[in-house]
């Protein structure tokens, strides 16, 4: 049906008659001569329709709407110099129509302007209940061509690296240590239930055990989890598990694998070992796993100062086991007001949707001067202020925010507001024109973190990944009261404050494994029932493996500069989990439920 992509001419083409086919971008009538923007996948061409050398195709022409899907045959010709496009591609040629074929017309009203010229300023709920309409605007197909690119630069690198693509169940049980499964109920195994997975997680292990020693996968996964921007409850994991390796090998391979996608899709050489941290470092400098380094703000200890400050917020918070930190910001005295500090201003909000009471400050004046409340400035003596100076590194203009309390809820507070800050002063660049590339391994994670609902330990990763061996000890009869206070042979690829993947070594001797089972308090019988095909596996001769799996949304979305992974997406879902094109999930019929085994107990709330 068609010669070439509209996309795809160039001057050499000049003269060449072509067959295009696509949809009309826009139309414009210029006092008898129309002009078509005809759209397809490769990009934007100008069509001249001229009523005297093509009446039949003016006529055409004439009562076309936007998207009306065609196919033109004419010639290419040179623009006349004054109208040459130095926006488009095709910007300094046009096709002189001799034929115009309508393929399908447009009935009815479009919801929201299509074009590349009207790509702003509809309402996402529209996008996605329209979305066939939104994969035709140029930035979306850009996007999904990005998402193909990086998937490919993927692909080429692992396999190239010796992994082989092996898909895994999709239909499985459901297990504990995660986000809530979407379970799916067995019909001719009435009264049990399948689960999607959340990850790949046993299957990936026991191919180590199959022997087939590195394996890859574009991996679907399903959360049942509330929602945020770069959350779906179904998404894209890139998964790999490979044995006889231990982690230097594994990070060097990965570093390998980001700088081959990287390279592919946006031409950069990432230098390279990445820096590291361990998670006790990250914590204390940054107060997250997950740090932003592209600015500086970190976080300092200064409860040993504080405590004698008389001020009770930071004494009582010391004296409680808790700690004081703050943070420098260089220019802060100008930048940031009293007002936005107190309680309603917007740095005080930041304080407290994070969980603190709100935020302490001391302002840095010409010769070492403090500007500050009382009780701080009336008791902190001159050895004091230069010590607390020298720690900060606290210089004139500079605001000294601070955070008092318990330790977590002062790292979060102080977390949050370093990020607000780092985007209102203008220390990163917004997501469409960012161009530093901050990766960072977060290393060394606990074990397991105490649960306070439930009063137990619970897994920081999941229950599979290998303690340290140098917390354990030789002596399995130890491993019960060393294991609540080790280390996990854990890792975290962090970029710019988000996390792009995480994986470990895996525990891969059975008697381990049960211990770890009965440190997060799965007695012996339950891990048994759901695990116990893992544990006669790693009876059977399992290599020592460990693997690591990347969020694909998550990164393409930030090598597209968007700022959400829906933008990623070619089917996304809302918020609130719902597909707003197909209206899913909905009703089904007592029929469909009766021969599943299934009654529904929801009673929808009253309107009134």
């Amino acid at each position: 049906m068609r010669s070439h992509g509209c996309g795809d001419l160039r001057n050499d083409a000049i003269g060449v008659d072509v067959r295009l086919c696509g949809w009309v971008d826009r139309r414009r009538d210029h006092g008898g001569v129309i002009f078509i923007d005809l759209r397809d996948r490769s990009g934007t061409v100008q069509i001249t329709v001229d009523p005297d050398l093509a009446p039949t195709a003016f006529a055409v022409a004439e009562r076309l709407r936007n998207e009306t899907v065609l196919r033109v045959e004419g010639t290419v010709r040179a623009r006349p110099a004054e109208s040459v496009n130095e926006r488009l591609a095709t910007g300094a040629i046009e096709v002189l129509a001799t034929a115009i074929t309508v393929l399908n017309e447009v009935r009815g009203n479009l919801p929201f302007p299509v074009s590349i010229h009207d790509e702003e300023n509809t309402r996402e709920e529209l996008r996605l209940r329209h979305r066939y309409l939104d994969l035709r605007r140029e930035r979306m197909g850009r996007n999904l061509r990005l998402r193909h690119a990086t998937v490919r630069a993927a692909r080429a690198y692992l396999e190239g690296e010796g992994f082989i693509e092996v898909e895994t169940p999709v239909l499985t049980r459901s297990t504990p240590e995660g986000a809530r499964d979407y379970l799916v109920p067995s019909r001719v195994c009435g009264g049990e239930w399948f689960a999607l997975p959340q990850s790949p997680q046993l299957f990936k292990q026991l191919l180590m055990v199959g022997g087939i020693e590195r394996y890859y996968q574009l991996a679907r996964c399903f959360r049942d989890e509330d929602l945020r921007a770069d959350r779906q409850p179904e998404f894209t994991q890139l998964d790999m598990e490979m044995s006889f390796m231990d982690q230097e090998d594994i990070l060097a391979l990965n570093e390998g694998l980001i700088a081959a996608i990287w390279k592919a899709v946006k031409g950069i050489e990432l230098p390279r070992p990445f820096p590291r941290l361990t998670w006790h470092e990250a914590m204390a400098r940054y107060g997250t796993d997950r740090p932003d380094t592209r600015y500086g703000m970190e976080l300092t200890d200064v409860s040993d100062i504080a405590r004698d400050m008389g001020f009770k917020v930071f004494s009582g918070a010391v004296a409680a086991g808790g700690s004081v930190k703050c943070i420098a910001v260089a220019g802060g005295n100008e930048a940031v007001s009293n007002v936005r500090i107190k309680p309603g201003g917007d740095v005080f909000s930041e304080a407290q949707k994070a969980g603190a009471g709100g935020l302490a400050f001391i302002r840095v004046r010409a010769g070492g001067e403090i500007d500050t409340i009382g009780a701080i400035k009336d008791n902190l003596s001159e050895q004091k202020k230069a010590e607390l100076l020298a720690r900060t590194g606290a210089t004139e203009g500079t605001l000294l925010l601070f955070g008092a309390g318990d330790t977590a809820t002062v790292n979060k507070a102080l977390d949050r507001v370093r990020q607000y800050l780092a985007r209102e002063l203008g220390l990163v660049k917004p997501e469409r024109d960012n161009d530093q590339w901050n990766f960072l391994w977060v290393v060394d994670f606990p074990m397991f973190e105490h649960n306070a609902e439930e009063n137990r330990l619970e897994a920081l990763h999941h229950p599979f990944c290998a303690p340290n061996p140098d917390d354990l000890g030789d002596d399995p009869a130890g491993w019960s009261e060393a294991l609540p206070t080790a280390r996990a042979v854990a890792y975290d690829l962090v970029l710019n404050g988000l996390e792009l993947g995480g994986g470990s070594l895996r525990i891969h001797d059975s008697a381990l494994q049960r211990q770890v089972l009965q440190t997060i308090g799965l007695p012996q019988q339950e891990a048994e029932r759901q695990f116990g095909f893992l544990m006669e596996a790693l009876d059977m001769g399992a290599p020592p493996h460990g693997g690591i799996a990347y969020g694909m949304d998550r990164i393409v979305m930030l090598l597209a500069g968007e700022e959400s992974i829906r933008d990623t997406i070619a089917f996304p879902k809302t918020q609130q989990a719902r597909c707003l094109l197909t209206q899913a999930p909905a009703d089904v019929t007592d029929a469909q439920l009766a021969e599943l085994h299934v009654a529904s107990t929801w009673e929808a709330e009253d309107a009134g």
